[in-house]
């Protein structure tokens, strides 16, 4: 008999006397059913309430043809249609490189480097609404502060950033890029922090440079945190209600609303619930590919952990 025959025997047998214990399994019965029961009713009571009977009160109110024949029949809804798309495709894109640059400033290992991500971090860490009404104020007529700085510099009157669909376009994309680079700054600087030093130091020996390493080791080992990164921003701008609410609050003469501020609109103001509703879900046919885009990526990193 070898030494691991001796140590690990293959058939132990089992005494006469001893039967082998069936095996148990674990059964509520009685008080801890009712108490599996309390804990349950709650969190599925809240989730009937605010998740599942608004997605479906909103698809029932939303359902009719003829709501989607006023829409497109509608030609503010086209203008909001455009700005939605200038607001996702620029605020997001611009956002995320901005974020992957500055998280890379943020790898240097210097004190002041470190006391300035902390202000940094500020924009992101203060209520959304004390921001963007902020940046409303400083913007909104020629008694705003960037006016009259305007007025004081050059003795002349300020461009009134809100009187133009331009400037006020690019005043919602400006403020939500300043809220939330931030937020996405930190997430790539974790990204970053978990790649090896020792990655880094290879690559200086064959003589890379700093954008070279960037290129070829950085931007490949971080391919799937930037991509699902962009997908999440993407879906939350898509439904971003309260910047282009609180700057331009769709000034001028609602020539600035996205699409979640046009639903409000006519949802509220003009009292017209069922083609708010109908505006919402025309965004499902870039909503729903983004969503099963994110949740294959999401499946195809976790098989690769």
């Amino acid at each position: 008999m070898s030494s691991a025959q001796q140590v690990l025997p293959l058939q132990t047998p089992i005494p006469a006397g001893r039967a082998r214990r069936p095996r148990r399994y674990f059964r509520l019965q009685g008080s801890d059913t009712a108490w599996a029961i309390a804990f349950v009713v709650p969190y599925a009571s809240v989730f009937v309430a605010f998740v599942a009977y608004p997605v479906v009160f909103g698809l029932w109110m939303g359902s009719r043809p003829a709501l989607y024949t006023l829409l497109f029949s509608d030609p503010r809804y086209i203008d909001t249609l455009v700005n939605t798309l200038l607001f996702v495709c620029i605020g997001v894109n611009v956002k995320m490189f901005l974020a992957f640059l500055f998280s890379a400033f943020f790898m240097q290992r210097r004190w002041w480097v470190r006391s300035l991500l902390v202000v940094f971090l500020l924009p992101w860490a203060l209520p959304a609404l004390s921001v963007f009404v902020s940046i409303h104020y400083m913007l909104v007529s020629r008694w705003g502060l960037l006016d009259t700085l305007w007025s004081v510099v050059t003795d002349a009157d300020g461009p009134l950033f809100l009187a133009s669909r331009g400037t006020a376009m690019t005043a919602n994309i400006v403020a939500h890029i300043w809220k939330w680079l931030p937020f996405w700054t930190l997430i790539f600087l974790g990204a970053r922090m978990a790649i090896p030093r020792e990655i880094y130091e290879a690559a200086a020996i064959d003589g890379a440079t700093g954008i070279q390493q960037t290129v070829h080791v950085t931007f490949p080992l971080m391919a799937n945190v930037y991509l699902v990164a962009t997908l999440l921003s993407t879906l939350w701008t898509l439904g971003d209600f309260s910047t282009v609410y609180f700057v331009s609050s769709g000034a001028p003469a609602r020539t600035t609303d996205v699409l979640a501020t046009y639903s409000f609109t006519q949802a509220f103001n003009f009292g017209h619930p069922e083609l708010g509703a109908a505006a919402t879900m025309s965004a499902l046919p870039l909503v729903i590919p983004l969503v099963i885009l994110l949740m294959r990526r999401l499946h195809r990193i976790g098989l690769q952990l």
